[in-house]
């Protein structure tokens, strides 16, 4: 049974449904703001402290000051009040509303900090994970920073709309040298001959959190690991595709563009990471 989404919006507690935002708020004008999401399981946020080292990286190089620790704080409470056991939440900072202009204002102006905590009733990915998905390719639109995790997400919108709109789960982004980035929402990696690939680290990508993790799963698999691009055009030449999501966790990628990947089922590397995620869950949460 749904029930009335908590917020926090500067330091006060409120329904989701009634926070107010200034129409001259530079994330409502510009996107000036950046965000972080956290899965909740069992009642407790899962990878804490490397989602807020990632909010604070995003901060910083945007140079919004923001209290972070008092945020936390905020996080924790709300997280308690709302009585979520599975869920996500979301938190986001802008630079605050200030009359309109590209440069940042002068003056004290305070962030406008939102915190919300909302309950997963239905795993949208939990078909996805168990029979594989399909995906898309699209050029990747996006600004020279998505290191940043910042809230102006148009380019990966409309990338994910075009997915939707062809009955797919998610659209991976390919680079004008047709490397294979990421998707427009998740991480990606691609195996073959036993070896896991995936985009190194770079202004191209955003620095995953679920993908740092199932990259070291894969070494406690004993499973080798190479942060190694491929092309879209080396796609039907791997043996398994899948990608990874604070909420989607681990999805084998069984059909690109229409065509199928290798024989059209999750393959053995993907089952692997998938259990050992599950596990690393359970550990990690004491479940």
């Amino acid at each position: 049974m749904s029930h009335e989404i908590l917020a926090n919006w500067n330091g006060v507690e409120m329904p989701l449904s009634e926070v107010t935002v200034s129409a001259l708020d530079r994330g409502f004008l510009f996107g000036d703001g950046v965000y972080e999401v956290l899965r909740v399981y069992k009642g407790q946020p899962f990878l804490e402290a490397e989602h807020l080292e990632r909010f604070r990286r995003s901060l910083d190089k945007i140079s919004i000051v923001c209290q972070v620790d008092r945020l936390i704080e905020r996080m924790q409470m709300t997280l308690e009040n709302s009585g979520v056991t599975e869920g996500m939440i979301y938190m986001q900072v802008t630079r605050g509303a200030a009359p309109r202009t590209h440069r940042f204002p002068s003056g004290d102006v305070p962030p406008n900090e939102l915190i919300y905590v909302e309950p997963m009733e239905v795993d949208h990915y939990a078909e996805a994970r168990e029979q594989g998905a399909a995906v898309i390719t699209v050029p990747d639109l996006r600004w020279k920073r998505c290191d940043i995790k910042s809230i102006n997400l148009l380019a990966n919108c409309m990338a994910a709309q075009q997915a939707a709109e062809q009955g797919c789960i998610e659209a991976l982004l390919v680079n004008a040298d047709g490397t294979v980035t990421e998707g427009s929402h998740t991480s990606v990696f691609g195996v073959r001959d036993g070896h896991v690939l995936t985009s190194p680290l770079s202004p191209s990508i955003l620095p995953g959190i679920t993908r740092g993790l199932v990259t070291r799963l894969a070494g406690r698999c004993g499973i080798p690991l190479h942060e190694t691009s491929f092309s879209a055009e080396e796609i039907p030449q791997l043996d398994e595709l899948f990608l990874t999501g604070t909420t989607a966790e681990v999805v084998p990628l069984i059909r690109v563009d229409g065509n199928l990947v290798n024989d059209g089922h999750p393959g053995p590397i993907t089952r692997r990471l998938q259990r050992a995620y599950q596990e690393f869950v359970a550990e990690s949460l004491s479940i």
